[in-house]
């Protein structure tokens, strides 16, 4: 008889998101489930952190406490130098507490008016946390470089997808790139298996 599964609640209603994370963590012994999965709404956390690893740990905590199951939360954003790190833990809130992903990027772009290529270097941050049944934490972390384009293209993706050109896919905008070219190179892969290889049962 197969052994059960430790189920981990995800922090997360983001549809683009869950399928990243759902690509990346195939750990045996592990499933991971949404609050939709066990018949719960999604839990409203406050991102008050000054750090994506402390946005982080709060959700997977917050979501640890609501559901009595391990959880797992990130959180990420673009960091742009010309900027000053901005947005940064603001990322998703750059143009305003409930702005868009279009409204984000386009306060991003005027923002970045007037500045040339080497002016708009940039990176992807991402900082995943594990947090046992018991309270105990693991974090992953990954980066993915690039620059900030003067337009959006592609269509996939979400967020900044549109306007960031990764220097490992020279040339197209994250939002070009296909599910698995993206989870090749993006921050949040990058994290995911990170984690993925602290969650893995040791030989």
């Amino acid at each position: 008889m197969a052994a059960e599964k430790r189920r981990v609640v995800v922090a997360t209603a983001n549809a683009g998101k869950l399928a990243e994370i759902a690509a990346q963590l195939d750990v045996p012994g592990f499933e991971f489930v949404t609050p939709a999965d066990l018949g719960a709404e999604p839990i409203d956390v406050p991102e008050t952190g000054e750090t994506f690893t402390d946005n982080a740990y709060l959700k997977a905590e917050a979501y640890r406490r609501q559901f009595g199951l391990a959880a797992l939360a990130d959180d990420s954003g673009l960091v742009v130098d010309a900027l000053g790190g901005r947005p940064g833990v603001r990322s998703s809130r750059f143009a305003g507490e409930r702005a868009s992903d279009l409204e984000n990027t386009r306060r991003l772009l005027e923002e970045l008016d007037g500045f040339g290529p080497e002016m708009r270097a940039a990176r992807f941050q991402c900082v995943v946390v594990f947090v046992d049944e018991h309270g105990e934490p693991i974090s992953a972390c990954g980066t993915c470089e690039g620059q900030i384009g003067f337009s959006p293209r592609g269509s996939g993706g979400f967020g900044y997808d549109p306007v960031f050109l990764p220097d490992e896919a020279a040339g197209s905008t994250m939002a070009e790139l296909t599910m698995v070219e993206k989870n090749a190179i993006s921050h949040r892969g990058k994290a995911l298996r990170e984690l993925k290889h602290a969650l893995m049962p040791e030989e």
